[in-house]
């Protein structure tokens, strides 16, 4: 059974404006979308764990590489179409996706065939400013974009004033 309750984190730089590290979902499904493709690294609660916890080991899971160090900026939650909540951090870093070795799903492909196949979990991942990433992610998701510029913007020193 699928949680109903997931967790991730959002990686934000300055450059000189606020964006975000975001991945296209993978598996045949997503492979030709572009909008609405896009989401914050996140997967379910496993068990009694605390959603922190969660959205960390998922991070990981899916971009193959730790959340880097940072304050851990909490941004609430969301409720996405299907009713899954997500509750969701934000940490300032930077990271290169080419570095990212994504991690993988393994569903029945095509339907019904009696065959499964490997997918990744995310097929890339892109660094995208806010505009944009309000057109490309996951709709329910895009709150999180409006507390972290409120959370963000104002304390964040930009990389010509540190």
């Amino acid at each position: 059974m699928l949680s109903k309750r997931s967790a991730g984190v959002i990686l934000f730089r300055r450059t000189p404006g606020l964006e975000v590290l975001l991945g296209h979902m993978g598996g045949p499904f997503w492979a030709r979308k572009h909008e609405r493709a896009w989401s914050i690294p996140k997967g379910g609660l496993e068990g009694p764990e605390e959603p922190l916890q969660a959205a960390l080991r998922e991070f990981e899971e899916e971009l193959g590489v730790a959340v880097p160090g940072g304050e851990r900026l909490p941004l609430g939650t969301v409720t996405q179409s299907g009713g899954k909540t997500v509750e969701a951090w934000a940490v300032q870093a930077d990271l290169d996706p080419t570095t990212i070795v994504p991690g993988t799903f393994e569903m029945e492909w095509p339907p019904r065939s009696g065959r499964t196949a490997l997918f990744p979990e995310l097929d890339r991942v892109e660094w995208f400013a806010l505009d944009e990433a309000r057109r490309v992610m996951v709709a329910a998701q895009t709150g999180f974009l409006d507390r972290l510029a409120s959370l963000a913007e104002p304390q964040m020193p930009g990389p010509d004033e540190a």
